[in-house]
């Protein structure tokens, strides 16, 4: 999809979101205010952001193999590890959510599809010290920079998972008995957005939460938005135009918001 196009759906997303103000649900009301719009600053911003300087200083080659649908930016394969940092990796705004968010489900498990450098990961981790993190990447030399991240932040307890996602993802899935957080930012295409969404439902509760990145990436990718949140699954969706949020709640009447972010 072009830039352009991009851009159109950001602006009209702009116009037809909200704010905290006129949600009538109190869960989503309580995910707003205190999570999505908190902007205080949390000791582990600081240390991880350390990490990603390090990594925009990095003028090493790597071979970037690419599983998914590529790069509206730069599909070369190969790529400066500083190129795919300020390219490719979450900005810090989206990161420092990612881990409030985290914070906010206390999940016993996480479950990333697509570490690129490492970045996103750490944040999730150092949400939720206790969880078991699985961080899949199809990539090879794009995973050995996030382990070597990983190392030099002091953080040994990440499962590294490197290969194809649908090669991948299914015994993870099978390792845990149920599924708490799930964020999936990779491979944006719609046959396999929803392949995945499919493969979680038998392991979901009604304290789930999965997360989709890039749900304006592609037409595929908007197509497979729109089916996820119609699925009778889910009772409540969050659409912040660079992610979306699902959540499983049998007892709640199915809403969609917009929030602007």
């Amino acid at each position: 999809m072009s830039n352009i196009t991009i851009a159109r759906d950001f602006l009209l997303h702009r116009f037809t979101s909200k704010n905290r103000h006129g949600l009538h649900s109190p869960f989503i009301y309580k995910l707003v205010d205190e999570v999505i719009y908190d902007k205080t600053d949390k000791p582990a911003y600081f240390t991880i952001e350390q990490e990603r300087d390090k990594l925009l200083i990095n003028d090493n080659y790597i071979t970037v193999t690419d599983l998914g649908a590529g790069s509206h930016v730069n599909n070369n394969k190969q790529k400066k590890v500083s190129d795919i940092t300020i390219n490719a990796l979450k900005p810090p705004r989206l990161a420092k959510l990612l881990y409030r968010l985290a914070a906010f489900v206390k999940p016993k498990n996480i479950i990333e599809l697509g570490t690129c450098l490492g970045i996103t990961t750490l944040y999730l981790k150092a949400a939720a010290p206790t969880a078991r993190v699985y961080t899949l990447e199809g990539c090879p030399q794009t995973a050995g920079v996030a382990k070597n991240v990983f190392a030099e932040a002091g953080v040994n307890d990440i499962n590294v998972i490197t290969g194809n996602f649908d090669d991948t993802l299914p015994g993870v899935l099978n390792g845990e008995p149920t599924l708490d957080f799930v964020y999936i930012d990779g491979n944006h295409q719609y046959d396999a957005t929803i392949r995945y969404f499919n493969w979680c439902l038998p392991k979901v509760h009604e304290g789930s939460m999965l997360i989709f990145d890039d749900i304006y990436w592609s037409n595929g990718m908007k197509k497979a938005w729109a089916e996820i949140k119609n699925h009778p699954s889910v009772t409540a969706t969050v659409d912040m135009f660079w992610i979306g949020l699902v959540f499983f709640n049998p007892g709640q009447a199915k809403e969609h918001f917009k929030i602007r972010f």
